[in-house]
């Protein structure tokens, strides 16, 4: 049986002449405190928290960042509706019922003149009884920007008339036409904006709340505690949502006030949508309550909702704002559909599901095709929050 080889130095790595062996030890002074060193972009990303990490996730999907702008855009026009209209929207122009939307024009007759819009004069046809609408191509009529026009209350509470566009003098304004009272619909989309999308966030705090303590009970206590509420929960979701929608909307007394149907309809939102982020919270807190953090705060006393609120739900933030971008559509085309239905919100209050409820007659849709409008914010509103919830559920892992 061969012998292994010995291992031999290389010749120049042996003393010559009795010197020591080479020493291969760093010289330098021993820090306890030193750390390996990183280039700046590696510094930035190591020491980055997990909100820049999600933000830096985020940002990389381009959907989601133009659907999040766009969503900003709608709100702010919500917010700042008696600005931006150019009417208030009981505001009726009874020589225009049902007109036409007002094209707005930069140049007449080869020259250039600036935003303007040529007037309507009104006929009646009387074979078909119908009102009918000429433009009048021989008066431009200046638009006004900047302008004082209708008196307001900015939010009922403070006075004023300051508007972004008014409709020229003597003239009318409807970019989007007129409805059958003569009202600017441009002016009542703008102002129903601010009721759904305000429905939409009070809805889904509401099933914020009910699916954060519900669920956090469950997850936290597990055992008997947790099997009554999930079989609560599969009570819920085993009940029909449009039919249950439009029995609890029909009890509302009609004598209420369309502040209280507001808030009644908010509620029933909410408490059909809470069961998806209960489920949610307690499959993340079954897993997150034997932690040691959570151990440490049990011996030190604290109490299970304090536990809960403080340290558990942060954990799993992200997630949970992920699950309410994804559940504020579904408040908002609720709403939508109990108003369309004549079971939501009423008259004098103005939503994009009441503006809808005029439109139910295929006869005026095909006469009236302006009437339909207020389904594109719908359209635009859902799909904006689809693709930002998407965006936000990749962001909430940044690690993946």
């Amino acid at each position: 049986m061969s012998q292994a080889p010995t291992p031999t130095l290389p010749t120049n790595a042996l003393p010559q002449d009795g010197a020591p062996l080479p020493h291969t030890a760093s010289t330098a002074p021993f820090e306890p405190n030193a750390v390996e060193v990183m280039t700046p972009e590696q510094e930035r990303v190591y020491l980055a928290s997990q909100w820049q990490l999600m933000w830096w996730k985020f940002r990389r999907h381009k959907l989601a960042v133009i659907s999040g702008v766009v969503i900003l855009v709608i709100y702010a026009m919500a917010i700042f509706a008696e600005f931006l209209a150019p009417y208030h929207y009981t505001t009726r122009n009874t020589d225009f019922i049902r007109a036409p939307r007002q094209e707005v024009h930069l140049f007449h007759e080869g020259r250039f003149l600036g935003p303007f819009v040529y007037p309507y004069t009104q006929r009646l046809n009387m074979e078909n009884l119908k009102r009918e609408y000429d433009v009048d191509r021989t008066r431009p009529q200046p638009l006004r920007f900047f302008c004082r026009g209708e008196e307001y209350r900015f939010w009922n509470l403070v006075p004023g008339n300051l508007h972004f566009v008014c409709p020229p003098e003597d003239g009318t304004l409807f970019l989007l036409g007129s409805d059958r009272l003569g009202r600017d619909m441009l002016s009542r989309i703008l102002y129903g904006g601010r009721i759904s999308l305000s429905i939409g966030l009070l809805g889904v705090f509401v099933s914020f709340v009910l699916g954060v303590i519900i669920g956090g009970i469950a997850g936290y206590y597990g055992g008997k505690v947790d099997l009554v509420v999930q079989r609560l929960i599969e009570i819920v979701q085993s009940l029909p949502h449009i039919p249950l929608w439009l029995a609890l909307a029909a009890i509302m007394p009609p004598s209420w006030s369309p502040l209280l149907v507001y808030f009644g309809i908010t509620v029933i939102l909410g408490l059909m949508d809470w069961t998806g982020l209960a489920r949610a919270v307690r499959s993340k807190l079954l897993s997150l309550r034997e932690e040691d953090y959570v151990v440490a705060a049990q011996l030190m006393g604290a109490k299970p909702a304090r536990i809960i609120g403080l340290h558990l739900v942060p954990g799993f933030m992200s997630h949970l704002i992920a699950s309410a971008t994804i559940t504020i559509p579904k408040t908002i085309l609720g709403e939508t559909a109990l108003s369309f239905l004549g079971l939501g919100l009423r008259p004098p209050i103005t939503s994009w599901g009441v503006m809808l409820n005029e439109a139910q007659n295929i006869n005026v849709v095909a006469l009236y095709p302006w009437l339909l409008y207020p389904v594109v914010p719908v359209i635009l509103i859902i799909l904006a929050f689809n693709f930002l919830g998407d965006g936000l559920r990749d962001a909430a892992d940044p690690y993946r």
